[in-house]
């Protein structure tokens, strides 16, 4: 017994003496990193307000802010005072312990954080009137002076004002179906924004010392409460604009009696404002579709302004359901305008500028608001204000309801170049185009910029290309954003980024997200079930406030194209775009197997295996595959397929074979991260041409390569990915086989 224990005992000694077997770690576990899938993790969760389709909910509400203003203008001190009554309609179910009203002058006061929250850096070279400016002279006194805020008694209230916004203090809370409405008394003094910056303000006509007057954010107006984030009064710093509820504007608008005008809202006292001879040239204009009609002429305009009256006149407007109000005034203006028929609405389209704009202006500018009606309310809804006025304002470029401010003029010669017309004609369409986007979809423009001005940029594109075969757009075509995505990614902002913290702000929130939808349009989804969806959302939210989940929801929801992929990736990142071609091997049929080939077994269903014949597609690279056997597939050549054809099917199925004659089997790879269809152009060895388009999801279980065979009737001499540039791929040296020269963007 001790002997046969020894023996058992013996091997577990050896074995431990041993040297211990190595234990592979294992791998942690990860999240789902799968770039299809899908949003929840970023989209906010629907509810009573908002649905899961992207529509308004049975609960939405929206808070409605009328006002009745008068206005006037001190053209000596350059000087804009006013006095309002705001009623504010509280629609939401919230009591409302305050108000908040917004005081964007305040932004360019003296105390604004504004300038102390950028980094400065010394300008080695300026004007001698730059530095005068900066280092010596004080600057205006900007900002609002609040002389008052009462009750609709005339009784004070209590308010604080905090940078750019100013709370009310109600006595009471304001309970929900409830209204309240408060007067404001103020006055500021209106800046030249071309030396001082800004959005609205004046140019100064050195010779003849004429003021043309741009104004806007020139009122206390109310900040939106909303079922997402409550109280919208995020601070103004200047790059994240404007957040406000739709009303009804009653306002005059006192100037100097030699001025023209035009604002938001339908004039009122047309009769009284104008010449008895403009008012005939005016209703000339509502019938005129075809050309404007000049209405003060540019002698009128320059009569005018030789001189400065001491008398006053007051402009009486009208505006319904709009979220702002925007005035343009001089004595300098000339006036054209004509009638524009949207199915059964005419709508004016009109135009004001001074005789440095002409023959330009007078040529073009009307001409542009027309058609940019149009071609905007072809792609959403027919444009439901009673006109879209453009402003020549130099340096400008600036957008409110009915009116807008546009750059553009010829040189002192009276000559256009095509660069400063197109750049004119872009920013006209543009401004105008606004209207839509967010004067009437009314986004939150403070927090998410790219929701007007991407969206706008975008139709602004397709406006344009309407417009004019070829027209030289800046912002659209995907290979233009090329550039900024490959960047360097210190510099790079996901789309979704609120607006003050974005570094290259045109690209970011124009130039992308344009980008971005018109290669969902004409790449991924198709134009039929884009512009159906797109103008689902438009019509959804007309007059409304939509979300960025609301647009994302709206296009899937209307069109059955699955695009969380392409939103978490154009949007939420800064993924760019690289696919390429990795390898191309061509292959040759055979009867007979090659010995990697000779046992491999074929699947038939789900648990047999196939007994043959067989066909052997072998390798171009393959040792065993004798030159002769390098040729072109004949089928009468090939006995087990021409009996096969000839036994199995009938004469019709025989004549609609088809007869390949090359196989190849093409693998792609993606260095990018961003996800895109693989547009593929095959060039055959006649010169003839074929596209294959495969949709993004070809990525979804291999992220990094995909393989494509093509059977082709002729020998391919050419491969290129994305002929047309299209998906706005980076680095194109990768697109072509065989692989061509061509100069990356890195080098």
């Amino acid at each position: 017994m001790k002997n046969f224990s020894l023996l058992l005992i013996l091997p577990a000694i050896l074995f431990a003496q041993e040297k211990p077997a190595v234990t592979t770690p294992k791998q942690s576990g990860k999240y789902d990193t799968n770039k299809f899938s899908q949003m929840y993790d970023l989209l906010a969760t629907p509810n009573m307000f908002r649905t899961a389709s992207g529509a308004p909910g049975p609960a939405y509400y929206q808070q409605q802010a009328d006002y009745k203003m008068d206005v006037e203008l001190d053209d000596k001190n350059s000087r804009l005072s006013g006095s309002e009554t705001v009623t504010y309609y509280n629609n939401s179910p919230d009591s409302l312990e305050y108000l908040w009203v917004q005081l964007e002058q305040n932004q360019a006061a003296k105390n604004s954080q504004s300038p102390l929250a950028e980094s400065e850096k010394i300008s080695q070279v300026l004007t001698v009137e730059k530095f005068a400016n900066t280092y010596l002279q004080e600057g205006l006194s900007r900002g609002f002076n609040i002389e008052y805020v009462k009750d609709a008694k005339g009784n004070p209230l209590s308010y604080t004002v905090n940078q750019t916004m100013m709370r009310i203090n109600l006595p009471k809370p304001l309970k929900p179906g409830e209204k309240y409405s408060f007067s404001v008394k103020w006055w500021y003094n209106i800046n030249n924004y071309q030396k001082d910056g800004g959005r609205s303000g004046y140019e100064l006509f050195e010779k003849g010392g004429n003021k043309l007057y741009v104004i806007a954010q020139f009122f206390p107006r109310m900040a939106v409460y909303n079922d997402v984030e409550g109280w919208q009064n995020m601070q103004f710093w200047g790059s994240g604009e404007f957040a406000l509820p739709f009303g009804n504007y009653e306002v005059n608008i006192t100037v100097p009696a030699d001025h023209v005008m035009e604002a938001t809202g339908e004039l009122m006292n047309r009769s009284e404002v104008f010449t008895p001879e403009q008012v005939k040239r005016y209703e000339l204009a509502t019938k005129s579709f075809d050309k404007p009609v000049v209405i003060v002429t540019q002698e009128e305009a320059e009569a005018s302004e030789k001189g400065f009256s001491d008398k006053k006149k007051t402009w009486k407007y009208s505006a319904k359901n709009v979220r702002d109000f925007g005035i343009a005034t001089s004595r300098k203006f000339i006036y054209d305008a004509m009638a524009v028929q949207l199915n059964n609405k005419v709508v004016m389209a009109t135009s004001v500028y001074p005789k440095e704009s002409n023959p330009l202006w007078g040529e073009t500018s009307t001409r542009t608001v027309a058609h940019t009606l149009k071609s905007y309310s072809s792609h959403t809804f027919d444009y439901p204000y009673p006109k879209a006025v453009s402003v020549s304002a130099e340096d400008q470029g600036m957008e409110y309801p009915m009116i807008c401010w546009n750059y553009g003029r010829p040189d002192e010669n009276g000559v256009t170049s095509d660069r400063i017309k197109h750049g004119m004609m872009s920013v006209i369409i543009h401004e105008v185009g606004h209207n839509f986007f967010p004067m009437i979809v009314n986004s939150d423009e403070r927090q998410w910029t790219w929701m007007d001005e991407g969206l706008n940029s975008f139709m602004e594109y397709m406006a344009e290309q309407e417009l004019e075969p070829n027209y030289p757009s800046s912002r659209g075509p995907a290979k233009n954003i090329v550039p900024y995505m490959s960047g360097d990614q210190k510099f790079l902002e996901p789309i979704m980024s609120n607006s003050e913290n974005i570094i290259q702000f045109g690209n970011n929130s124009y130039g992308k997200p344009a980008a971005g939808l018109n290669i969902l349009r004409e790449t991924i989804m198709g134009r039929e079930l884009f512009d159906h969806a797109f103008k689902v959302y438009a019509n959804r939210w007309k007059f409304k406030h939509p979300t960025p989940e609301d647009f994302f929801r709206t296009m899937e929801d209307a069109s059955a194209v699955d695009l969380d992929w392409f939103f978490r990736g154009w949007f939420y990142s800064t993924d760019f775009v690289d696919i390429g071609i990795d390898d191309v091997k061509q292959y040759y049929v055979s009867e007979n197997p090659t010995a990697e080939l000779k046992d491999v077994k074929v699947r038939k269903g789900r648990f047999g295996q196939e007994k043959g014949p067989f066909v052997y597609l072998i390798s171009e690279k393959s040792t065993e595959l004798a030159s002769a056997q390098k040729k072109a597939l004949q089928l009468d050549e090939f006995k087990s397929l021409s009996d096969y054809v000839s036994q199995n099917l009938s004469e019709e199925e025989k004549a609609k074979l088809k007869s390949p004659k090359y196989f190849y089997e093409v693998t792609f790879n993606k260095p990018g991260g961003m996800l895109m269809p693989i547009i593929v152009e095959l060039t055959y060895e006649d010169e003839t041409k074929e596209v294959f388009k495969y949709p993004a999801q070809i990525w979804r279980k291999n992220n990094e390569t995909a393989k494509k065979v093509f059977a082709t009737t002729k020998a391919i001499k050419k491969i290129q990915i994305d002929p047309k540039l299209e998906t706005a791929d980076i680095d194109v040296t990768n697109n072509a086989w065989p692989k061509e020269e061509v100069k990356s963007k890195f080098d």
